[in-house]
């Protein structure tokens, strides 16, 4: 390649036909299996249906796929008729993939959930601002620990965390969400994900039932469905998830997963009625209940609401928190509040998972924390996002002639345009899409819900993005001459 040039980006139609070719071969899908609708594929990517059209009919006319009028799609019955081995070992023959039930399970979440791997792009929801972070202050923080500090952090570490880092967090809990815990109950692991994924592995058994709010965060029923468990999705209203109904339809469930202080992506917040609802049925089934306290730092209002788990009899709360929202995803680190008796269990699952987090981030973390840092950005940020929320709702009015009238909010970090009930959200969000705009449809992250609508994110952008790709999606509303 000639110095200075760039190899071109694989089209993204491409990226797809190779990557359905490839879990073919590998026997991700089986011979005869079917195949997702396009118009499911295409939204769980957030693509374009044509997009996965070309790719299916590609496939089509290679042979690795068949299609029946009326029935949809199918990988090919006969894949040794295609004169191609699925898989070549080390002396070229052909090798079966030999995946464990669960294996399986983990390889189908790729049909259910795939996060976004592109820079955040407006409206693209739950990215934070970046730019403005104080990577200079993070450095010299780094560059301030002395050589013999710097010996200990490369040692092999305790799973939990640093104990100072998980000392700054109980002490971070306790004034800013009003959770009294001990160090020993904070467990420090990669982001909120491996928090789900150990809490699945370690209080589920295969086929157990957990109730998550509908609708809810993909990531959360991928991550339960992994682990072989049955998600039963909760329907809400304007006081969250509806925990009578679940318990009524749903006696067995051993654990529930729940958004309580800013509902994802409703933005509802639980109230305390719901809240002492949910702590009584956590404690007459014997169940456990993960609060996923995502966004609960950015709260604009003049009074802040609390943590579920920082309410009496909140014994059975397992709290999830992260610093990929209130700092910055790549930073990979967030924590588990536990009770005592599951921490030492917990840390031991940590341990086999990635022994633990990297020591000079937990270092540099602690400091940063305990030294008022933390307090100041979110100071920042609690100030620069409700300023970019007006931006949008101004933005998005005037751009669409008024047809999208968002109403403020005193929470969070997007906001939610519902449609009236029977209207679709999916062909806006595709033609966003097309034009650039990473418009996200309510109906993605529903199970049986029938709500519908659009997800807009703003913390992360700055004005001129904001008005750009307002500008796009009115233009895309407006009625064509």
């Amino acid at each position: 390649m000639p110095h200075g040039t760039t190899a071109p980006k694989t089209p993204l139609r491409l990226q797809i036909y190779r990557q359905l070719r490839a879990a073919i071969e590998q026997g991700s899908f089986a011979a005869g299996a079917r195949l997702p609708p396009t118009r499911e594929h295409a939204l769980a990517l957030g693509v374009a249906r044509n997009t996965v059209l070309w790719a299916m009919e590609r496939l089509r006319a290679e042979g690795y796929v068949i299609t029946r009028v009326g029935d949809g799609s199918y990988v090919a019955g006969d894949l040794a008729a295609l004169g191609r081995p699925v898989s070549r070992g080390s002396q070229g023959s052909a090798m079966a993939p030999a995946l464990s039930r669960r294996g399986q399970l983990i390889a189908d979440t790729a049909l259910r959930w795939q996060p976004p791997l592109q820079p955040a792009q407006a409206f693209r929801i739950g990215a934070p601002e970046i730019a403005t972070f104080p990577f200079a202050l993070w450095d010299r923080l780094a560059r301030q620990a002395s050589p013999r500090q710097r010996l200990a952090q490369a040692q092999y570490l305790d799973p939990a965390g640093l104990p100072a880092l998980r000392e700054a967090i109980a002490q971070w809990l306790w004034v800013s969400r009003g959770i009294r815990c001990e160090a020993a109950q904070v467990l420090v692991c990669a982001g909120s994900q491996q928090a789900l994924d150990l809490i699945g592995r370690l209080l589920l058994d295969p086929a157990d039932e957990v109730l998550v709010e509908d609708p809810g965060y993909p990531g959360i029923r991928a991550s339960l469905l992994g682990h072989g468990a049955t998600v039963r999705p909760v329907p809400l209203d304007g006081e969250g998830i509806d925990i009578a109904h679940a318990a009524a339809r749903w006696p067995a469930a051993r654990l529930a997963v729940v958004t309580p202080t800013h509902q994802f992506p409703t933005g509802v917040r639980m109230s305390l009625k719901r809240r002492l609802l949910l702590l009584d049925w956590a404690r007459a089934h014997d169940a456990w209940i993960v609060e996923d306290d995502y966004d609960g730092e950015f709260q604009y209002g003049a009074h802040r609401i609390p943590a579920l788990c920082s309410l009496p009899q909140a014994g059975r709360v397992l709290y999830v928190g992260t610093f990929s929202k209130t700092l910055h995803p790549g930073l990979r680190l967030g924590f588990i509040v536990l009770p005592h008796a599951l921490a030492p269990t917990f840390a031991s699952a940590r341990a086999l998972t990635d022994r633990h987090a990297p020591g000079d981030a937990q270092d540099v973390l602690a400091r940063f924390i305990l030294e008022g840092h933390l307090l100041r950005h979110l100071q920042r940020m609690r100030a620069l996002y409700p300023q970019r929320q007006r931006v949008l709702i101004e933005a998005l009015a005037q751009a669409s002639g008024g047809a999208l009238q968002l109403r403020p909010s005193e929470q969070g970090m997007h906001l939610l345009h519902e449609l009236p009930p029977g209207q679709a959200d999916a062909p806006l969000a595709a033609r966003a899409g097309a034009a650039g705009v990473y418009l996200a449809p309510l109906s993605r992250y529903t199970v049986e819900s029938p709500r519908r609508g659009w997800l807009f994110g703003y913390a992360a952008y700055d004005t001129d993005a904001l008005q750009t790709a307002a500008a796009i999606v009115g233009a895309l509303l407006m009625p064509r001459r």
